[in-house]
């Protein structure tokens, strides 16, 4: 892990990985504003796959997902997802809809390369984002913990997009 200070002043851990390059479309960023859960894959090392459903806010080229207040087993900073993302930063970001009418099938991908921010002006904008969006956080004391913050370098989608209020049910 590299601990690397940012030009907003903010301190990063990063362990390489593509450089993001990507903005979201617009369709996909509706599907994925519409959708409550994603499943987060990240890998350690050797490639051993690690998939945990999570909370996220995306903007126009990042996905965001904060450690959250409730109780974990052992110290946050050995959580699996943060361990991978310290050894291989590559992850992706998958959100879906499923319907049993097929023809409503849809899910967005992102992927790129993860930074571990854990204070800072982003830090800070992420969990603002996060408490918006999902109001039980706004009772959970995350300002110390770290947020995931995804470079989006690839968005992948199929099925319908289009439907997003489908989500909600």
């Amino acid at each position: 892990m590299i601990q690397a200070l940012a030009a907003d002043g903010a301190r990063r851990y990063v362990a390489g990985g593509e450089k993001p390059q990507k903005m979201i479309p617009p369709r996909a960023k509706i599907f994925l504003s519409a959708g409550r859960v994603g499943h987060l894959a990240t890998a350690d090392r050797a490639g051993r796959p690690h998939v945990v459903p999570v909370c996220y806010a995306v903007t126009e080229a990042a996905a965001y997902i904060t450690i959250d207040g409730k109780p974990k087993r052992g110290e946050i900073a050995r959580m699996k997802r943060l361990r991978n993302i310290t050894e291989n930063s590559a992850v992706a970001l998958v959100v879906d809809r499923y319907d049993e009418d097929w023809s409503r099938l849809g899910w967005v991908m992102l992927s790129g390369a993860a930074e571990i921010l854990s204070d800072g002006p982003e830090h800070d904008r992420a969990q603002a984002l996060l408490r918006e969006r999902y109001p039980q956080l706004r009772a959970m004391d995350i300002a110390p913990l770290p947020v995931i913050a995804l470079r989006v370098a690839r968005v992948s989608s199929w099925g319908r997009l289009d439907d997003a209020s489908a989500l909600d049910r």
